[in-house]
C-alpha cells in the first residue's frame, strides 16, 4: 500500500526489535554494571568498616594492656581512669549487633580495669559493679570455648576480683563463694592443659585468696595446707623457665603467707625466716625493675612486716629502721600518686606501727607525731569508704595507739576517751568476723588499754575478764604468742600469778620479747632474761633461707 515489498518491511520490524533489544541489553548491563558497582562499593565499605574496627580494637588492646601496664607500674591511676573511661566510650558507641567476640574481650578487660581503678581509689562498691559487669561478659565467652586457657583465664580473675571486693567489705562468705567460683574455673582448665603457667599463676592466686579467708574464720591448719601447695605451684612456675616478675613476686607471697602462719603458730624464728625470703625476693624485683611503682609497693609493705615481727623479738633497732624504710617508700609513692588509697592506708599502718616502737621506746614526741598522721589519714580513708572493714579496724588500731600515747602521757581522759572509740568501732567487726585473728587482738588490747584507765575496781575487773573469756574462745592459732601476751596481761590485772606463770615460760621458749610484754612483767616483778638459744635458732634458721 506505502509501495514498500513485505521483506521490506519484515527486515524494518527485525532492525526496530533489534535496536530494542540492543536498548534493553544494554540498560540491563547498565544495571548489571551499576548493581556490581554497588555490590562492590558495599564489600569495600564493609571490609574498610572491619579493617578500621580491627584497628580500633587493636588500638584499644593496647590501652587496655602494655598502655595501662605502664602506667600502673608509675601508678598513675588519674591517667589510667581516662584510658579506660576513653575504651569505654569506644565500646558504647558501637551497635549491639556488632561486637565482635574481640571486641566483647576488651570490653570485659575494660571492665575489669575500670573495677581496679575504682578499687585502688576506695570506692569499693563502684569497682563491685565494673567487676560484676567484667564477670558477665567473660562468662559468656568462656562458656563459648571452654578449651580457651586465656578466656577461662579471665573469667577465673573476675570471679576473684568479685571475691576480692566482698572480702574488703567483710563479706565472707560471699568472698569465699566467689573465689571457690574461680577456682573451679581454673582447675577445669588445668585439666586440660597442665603445664600453661599462666594457669598455674591463677591457680596460686586463688589458693592464696581462699586461705585468706579460712585465716579470718579461724580455720589456720586449713590455710596453711592451702598455702604449703600454693608455694609448690609457685616454684613449679618459675622453675624451668624464664620466669616473669609477677610469677616470682607470687612465690615472695607464698613465703609471706607460711611466715603470717608460723608467727601464729608461736614459731617465731620460722616466720621470720620466710617473711625475709620474701624480702629478698621483693627487694630484688625492685632492684632490677626500680621504676616499677606495682612492685615498690610490694617491697616496702613486706619491709615492714618484717621490722615489726623482729621487733616481737626484742630487735628493737632493726624494727624501726625496717618501718622507717617502708614510711619512706610509701611516702614516694603517694608523691607521684596521691590518689592510691592501698598505699595511704599502709603508709598510715606503718607510721602507727612505727610509733608504737618508739613510745615504747621513750621517744613519745616522736611517737605522736607520727600516730597524728595516721589518725588524719585513716578519718578521710573511713569517710571514703565507710563500707571497707580493714579500714575501720586499722582505724581503731591507731586510736588504741594514741590512747596508749596519753596514757604515757598521763592524760588519762583522753586515753579513756580514745579506747571506747576504738572499741566502738570494733564491736560491730567482732560481731561479723568472731575468728578474724587481727579484730580480735585489736579488741583485747583496746579493752585492756581501758581497763587501766578505768575507776570503778568491779568494772575493771569486768573488762579484764571480758577480754580474757575472748582469748579463750579462739578456736586455733593459740599459740599466737602476741595472743598469749595480751592473755598475760589480763591474768596478772586479775591476780592470777599462777595461771600466768606457765604461758610466760612458753613465750620464753618461743623467742618473744615484745617491750610491752617486758614493761608488764617488770611491773608485777617478774624475771624474764634475753633466751640466748632462740637467738642462735634465729640466725640459723634466717641463714638456712638465705641459702
Amino acid at each position: 500500500m506505502l509501495d514498500v515489498g513485505f521483506d521490506t518491511l519484515k527486515q524494518r520490524e527485525l532492525h526496530r526489535r533489534n535496536r530494542r533489544m540492543a536498548v534493553v541489553t544494554a540498560l540491563a548491563l547498565v544495571v548489571m554494571l551499576v548493581t556490581t558497582a554497588l555490590a562492590i562499593t558495599a564489600v569495600i565499605a564493609r571490609h574498610d568498616a572491619e579493617r578500621r574496627q580491627k584497628q580500633a580494637e587493636e588500638l584499644v588492646g593496647f590501652m587496655l594492656g602494655d598502655l595501662n601496664d605502664k602506667l600502673q607500674e608509675v601508678s598513675r591511676l588519674d591517667i589510667m581512669e581516662a584510658v579506660d573511661d576513653k575504651a569505654m566510650g569506644y565500646f558504647a558507641s558501637l551497635p549491639t549487633t556488632d561486637v565482635t567476640d574481640e571486641a566483647l574481650k576488651q570490653r570485659a578487660k575494660a571492665l575489669e580495669k575500670i573495677g581496679s581503678i575504682r578499687f585502688a581509689q576506695g570506692h569499693l562498691p563502684a569497682a563491685m559493679e565494673s567487676y560484676r559487669a567484667a564477670l558477665k561478659l567473660s562468662g559468656r565467652l568462656a562458656d563459648a570455648a571452654p578449651n580457651d586457657a586465656d578466656r577461662q583465664i579471665a573469667y577465673s580473675r573476675d570471679w576473684a576480683w568479685v571475691g576480692y571486693t566482698d572480702w574488703y567489705e567483710g563479706n565472707l562468705d560471699a568472698a569465699q563463694q566467689s573465689f571457690e567460683s574461680a577456682q573451679t574455673v581454673v582447675q577445669r582448665a588445668v585439666s586440660h592443659s597442665a603445664d600453661d603457667p599462666e594457669l598455674i599463676y591463677q591457680l596460686t592466686a586463688i589458693e592464696n585468696n581462699i586461705g585468706h579467708v579460712l585465716e579470718a574464720r579461724g580455720k589456720l591448719d586449713e590455710a596453711e595446707a592451702l598455702y604449703r601447695q600454693m608455694l609448690v605451684h609457685c616454684k613449679q612456675l618459675v622453675a624451668g623457665r624464664a620466669a616473669k616478675a609477677v610469677w616470682t613476686a607470687q612465690l615472695g607471697s607464698a613465703h609471706n603467707n607460711l611466715g603470717k602462719v608460723a608467727l601464729t603458730s608461736g614459731d617465731l624464728a620460722t616466720a621470720i625466716a620466710e617473711y625475709s625470703a620474701d624480702d629478698a625476693i621483693e627487694s630484688d624485683l625492685s632492684a632490677k625493675d626500680p621504676k616499677n611503682n606495682d612492685q615498690l609497693y610490694n617491697t616496702f609493705t613486706v619491709r615492714a612486716i618484717l621490722g615489726r615481727t623482729l621487733a616481737l623479738t626484742g630487735d628493737i633497732e632493726t624494727g624501726v629502721r625496717d618501718l622507717q624504710q617502708a614510711i619512706d617508700i610509701a611516702t614516694q609513692l603517694i608523691a607521684v600518686d596521691p590518689t592510691q588509697t592501698g598505699v595511704q592506708e599502709n603508709l598510715a599502718l606503718y607510721q602507727m606501727q612505727l610509733s608504737r616502737l618508739l613510745r615504747l621506746a621513750g621517744q613519745l614526741p616522736k611517737a605522736n607525731a607520727l600516730t597524728a598522721q595516721a589518725l588524719q589519714a585513716f578519718a578521710r580513708l573511713t569517710k571514703q569508704d565507710p563500707a571497707n572493714a580493714d579500714w575501720q579496724r586499722e582505724f581503731a588500731e591507731v586510736q588504741t595507739e594514741h590512747a596508749a600515747q596519753t596514757f604515757a602521757g598521763d592524760d588519762k581522759n583522753e586515753t579513756r576517751k580514745q579506747a571506747q572509740a576504738a572499741l566502738d568501732m570494733l564491736a560491730p567487726l567482732l560481731a561479723k568476723q568472731p575468728d578474724d585473728r587481727a579484730i580480735l587482738l585489736a579488741t583485747v588490747n583496746a579493752k585492756l588499754l581501758l581497763a587501766s584507765v578505768t575507776d570503778d575496781a568491779q568494772a575493771v575487773q569486768q573488762v579484764r575478764q571480758d577480754a580474757l573469756s575472748a582469748i579463750k574462745a579462739v578456736k586455733s592459732g593459740t599459740s599466737d604468742p602476741r595472743l598469749l601476751a595480751l592473755q598475760i596481761e589480763a591474768l596478772l590485772g586479775l591476780d592470777k600469778k599462777p595461771e600466768a606463770q606457765p604461758l610466760i615460760q612458753r613465750l620464753w621458749e618461743s623467742g618473744y620479747r615484745d617491750l610491752a610484754l617486758v614493761a608488764v612483767l617488770q611491773r608485777e616483778h617478774i624475771d624474764y632474761p634475753i633466751n640466748e638459744a632462740f637467738q642462735q635458732k634465729l640466725q640459723a634458721a634466717t641463714a638456712k633461707k638465705d641459702s
